[in-house]
């Protein structure tokens, strides 16, 4: 197999998160003597209300050198411990999917299989209180996770709540220092190559020209440049995911403790979020425009939210799926031009870290081998597919007969994938990863139990610990979780001390 020339001259068209991550990331770990020009341009707005993350952008932000206070300074973030879920099993329930995982294995045996051996010797209790961090979300609590694994404190896990336009200007600040040049102004036009096909060059208003070896589109849902240039095609996730619209609206904060999670609340045609931030709090309903009206929502986000409104509701319209393709030839899509899961799980901004990560590993040369870019494209392909059934457990694990959505919702067929994975969790409770799956085997136990899906049984190799060791460790868990959420400070008071921000709303 023949070598290309290297790739000298990439092209990202469209800033936002997912072009200034892209740009942070390539400029600082690509060989030298490559050019990164980023093509933005002032007159196209970004969607920029995905505020909430998971944990593995600590990862991202640690690979590029970014001090966390800095950070979370810079974008008015708040840290993140889990998403609280109200009202989705049935009215009434709450429920918290923290990050991190349930207790300790016991002779190699998952913890939640002696949950659940236990319940049914008549101990039913919440499994959250055997999460640290579900334990110190709901006291409000927060501290760092410990490096010493002897410390009870190294079960931490956290992300961030942060403005994603904040995360974006300050991506770009750290891009162009590592020399990112940033180009305003629209593409007009996208020049083909008459022999490879590939991406030649794109002509901005005004007749200026940019060529590129490697072009990355990150122009947002249309897709400029992968669909609507080279066709990549769209697999529609609608009959799965119902919803396509969401209403977005920032209020002030109220004086209130800032949580350290998110909340999704269930509503009548979809759900809620509430994101806080250092400077205000962020809220949205995403829900289906065949169960409500753009006004009927609007109203619904006003009257749910517990601070003065800094904006008037927008209105975002979307189909929740994916890429057939996310790179063709000499173009590699990244954020929502190469898909959209919606932001139940806040997994937004992970999706564009990721295809960056993966990116990064098949960084081609200007040969572009077709094995690296059908790796590519396989992968991808597995990541949103994976996030796709964990999201629709979610909607599908309910109990809500409420309102048509809820009636609707209980009785759409799912996917293959989460049909084999549910029927072997309701026998014995066991869960496997595939592949590259995102969620952990813990974020499957919290919704699953969360929204009241209780294996039939349990792994009986369980049955081989004596009831009673098993009870008294589940006992000093209990109080150990409990005494080193005690011990935390307030979730505020960390922040005022170590990430203050000075953004106002």
């Amino acid at each position: 197999m023949t070598i290309g020339a290297p790739v000298r001259r990439i092209v990202i068209v469209g800033g936002g998160t997912a072009g200034w991550m892209a740009a942070a990331a390539l400029a600082r770990l690509i060989p030298t003597g490559a050019s990164i020009t980023l093509i933005e341009s002032d007159a196209i707005g970004t969607v920029g209300v995905g505020e909430a993350t998971i944990p593995p952008i600590r990862g991202f932000n640690a690979m590029l050198g970014i001090d966390e206070a800095e950070f979370l300074a810079a974008t008015a973030g708040s840290f993140k411990l889990g998403i609280e879920f109200v009202d989705w099993g049935a009215l009434g329930e709450r429920y918290l999917h923290p990050f991190g995982g349930f207790g300790f294995d016991i002779e190699g045996v998952r913890f939640h299989q002696y949950w659940r051996r236990r319940r049914a010797a008549g101990i039913v209790e919440d499994i959250e209180a055997y999460s640290l961090c579900a334990v110190a979300a709901r006291a409000g609590r927060f501290i760092p996770p410990s490096p010493d694994p002897a410390s009870v404190l190294s079960q931490m896990a956290h992300a961030y709540h942060f403005d994603a336009g904040l995360y974006a200007r300050f991506l770009r600040g750290r891009a162009e220092r590592d020399g990112v040049v940033r180009v305003e102004g629209d593409v007009v036009d996208v020049a083909l190559d008459g022999e490879t096909g590939h991406v030649r060059h794109v002509t901005l208003a005004g007749d200026r020209v940019i060529e590129g070896d490697l072009f990355l589109d990150c122009s947002g849902f249309r897709g400029l440049l992968i669909e609507q240039t080279l066709g990549a095609g769209y697999e529609d996730w609608t009959h799965w995911l119902p919803c396509d619209r969401a209403v977005a609206m920032p209020t002030a904060n109220t004086g209130a403790a800032i949580t350290p999670y998110t909340r999704s609340t269930a509503r009548a045609a979809g759900w809620q979020w509430r994101i806080p931030l250092q400077h205000r709090t962020g809220n949205g309903y995403v829900y289906s425009s065949a169960h409500c009206s753009d006004d009927e929502a609007a109203a619904t986000l006003h009257a749910g939210v517990d601070g003065t409104p800094l904006a008037e509701p927008r209105l975002l319209r979307f189909t929740a799926g994916r890429r057939r393709k996310q790179w063709i030839g000499n173009v590699v899509a990244l954020g929502l031009a190469s898909g959209f899961t919606e932001p139940l799980e806040s997994t937004s901004i992970h999706m564009v870290q990721t295809g960056i990560s993966k990116l990064l590993a098949l960084f081609p040369d200007q040969g572009f081998s077709p094995v690296e870019i059908d790796t590519y494209n396989r992968l991808a392909a597995t990541q949103f597919d994976q996030v796709r059934d964990f999201l629709i457990l979610h909607y599908h694990a309910t109990r809500r007969e409420d309102s048509p959505f809820w009636r609707e919702t209980r009785a759409r067929a799912i996917p293959d994938s989460l049909s084999e994975k549910l029927a072997l969790w309701r026998r014995r409770g066991r869960l496997f990863r595939w592949e590259d799956d995102l969620f952990a085997e813990a974020s499957w136990v919290a919704v699953l139990l969360g929204q009241g899906i209780v294996p039939d049984g349990w792994d009986r190799l369980a049955d081989a610990v004596d009831a009673r060791e098993v009870d008294a460790r589940f006992d000093r868990l209990h109080a150990m979780f409990a005494d080193a959420a005690s011990r935390m400070p307030r979730h505020e008071d960390y922040l005022a001390r170590t990430c203050p921000t000075r953004v106002r709303a």
